[in-house]
C-alpha cells in the first residue's frame, strides 16, 4: 500500500458533481427526496420493484456519447488532480478492494436500467477527501471521497445504498436531461424577450424562472435516483433498509441545513419516512439475494 496516500487533500470537485451553493452533507442535488412517497402510490407493474416512468425526453437534445465523453474527460481531471496531491488511494488499499467489490454486485443490475451501461467502462476510485461526498458520472465513474467512509463509518450496506443511488442518476442520464432542459430553457428566453422587447431585464427575469424549474426537476431527479438505488442494493444482496442508518447518520452530519422548504432535499425523518414506505418494494428482492461472501470494515475512525 502507499504509505504516502492522503486523505486530506483539498479536492476541487469536477463540473458534472458540484452544484453551486452547496449547503448539506452529500451535496445539494443528490439526496433523497419526499418524491418517494408520491412513487409509492403509483399502482404497481408487472415487473417486480420499482418503477419510475420513461426517461424524459429531455434526454433528446442532447448527445450521450457527448455527455459521456465530457464527463470521462471531467473523471480523468479529478483523479489527476487527486494524485498530483497522493490523494488517489492505489489499487491495494482496503476501501479501494471493499468499493470494487461492492460496485461488482452492483453493476450486473443496472443494465436493465440503461442498456448503454453494458458498454460503459466502469471506474471506482477512492479520493483522500475529509469531505462528504461521493457521485456516479455519466459513462459509470464512480468516486467515493475519504471523509464519507471514515466520517459516517459507512456499512457495507450503506455504501451500496449511496453506490446505487449515484449510478442511477449516471443510468437515467440526469445530467444529459439538464443539459437538455437548460437548452429548452435559454431557448424559450431568447424568444420570449425577442417578442416582449424586455432585454436584459426580461433575460434576468426568465433566468430566475429557468432556476425555479432546475429546482423542481431536481427534486424528481432525486426521487428516480432514490426508488432505482435501493433497487439496485437490494438485488446486489445488501440490505435496502440501511437507508434508515445511513439518512440518519446524514441528518446528524447535515446538522445546520437550511429549512426544507429552502433545499432541493427534504430533511433527515421526511426522508427515512418515505424510504420506509418503499422498503416492502424491495426487500423481497434482497431476501432472494445472494449474499456477499466478504464484509468489510470501514477505515479507523480519526483519532
Amino acid at each position: 500500500m502507499n504509505d504516502r496516500f492522503r486523505t486530506d487533500a483539498d479536492i476541487a470537485l469536477p463540473a458534472f458533481v458540484h452544484a453551486r451553493g452547496c449547503r448539506c452533507a452529500l451535496h445539494s442535488r443528490r439526496l433523497f427526496t419526499g418524491g418517494l412517497l408520491a412513487a409509492a402510490a403509483l399502482p404497481a407493474l408487472a415487473r417486480e420493484g420499482v418503477d419510475v416512468g420513461p426517461r424524459s425526453s429531455f434526454t433528446k437534445l442532447v448527445s450521450a456519447e457527448q455527455v459521456e465523453r465530457a464527463a470521462v474527460g471531467n473523471y480523468q481531471q479529478l483523479r489527476q488532480e487527486a494524485a498530483s496531491k497522493n490523494a488517489l488511494a492505489p489499487d491495494n488499499h482496503p476501501q479501494v478492494i471493499r468499493l470494487r467489490a461492492i460496485a461488482q454486485r452492483i453493476i450486473p443490475f443496472t443494465y436493465e436500467w440503461n442498456p448503454r451501461a453494458q458498454g460503459w467502462k466502469w471506474e471506482v476510485n477512492v479520493i483522500g477527501s475529509k469531505e462528504l461526498n461521493a457521485f456516479c458520472m455519466p459513462g459509470g465513474k464512480i468516486a467515493f471521497f475519504y471523509g464519507i467512509l471514515q466520517q459516517l463509518q459507512l456499512s457495507d450496506d450503506e455504501v451500496a445504498m449511496i453506490m446505487g443511488h449515484e449510478a442511477a442518476h449516471a443510468l437515467r442520464e440526469h445530467a444529459r436531461e439538464r443539459m437538455g432542459k437548460t437548452m429548452a430553457t435559454r431557448g424559450a428566453i431568447e424568444i420570449g424577450s425577442a417578442i416582449f422587447g424586455l432585454g436584459n431585464l426580461g433575460r434576468t427575469a426568465a433566468d430566475i424562472g429557468g432556476n425555479l424549474l432546475t429546482l423542481r426537476f431536481s427534486r424528481e431527479d432525486e426521487s428516480e435516483a432514490d426508488l432505482i438505488g435501493i433497487e439496485l442494493a437490494a438485488r446486489a444482496g445488501y440490505d435496502p433498509g440501511a437507508g434508515v442508518t445511513l439518512w440518519q447518520k446524514m441528518a446528524q452530519a447535515a446538522k445546520g441545513a437550511p429549512p426544507q422548504f429552502m433545499s432541493t432535499h427534504p430533511s433527515g425523518p421526511t426522508r427515512i419516512h418515505d424510504i420506509e414506505a418503499n422498503l416492502p418494494k424491495v426487500k423481497p428482492l434482497y431476501e432472494r439475494a445472494p449474499k456477499p461472501p466478504r464484509r468489510y470494515e470501514p477505515p479507523p475512525k480519526q483519532s
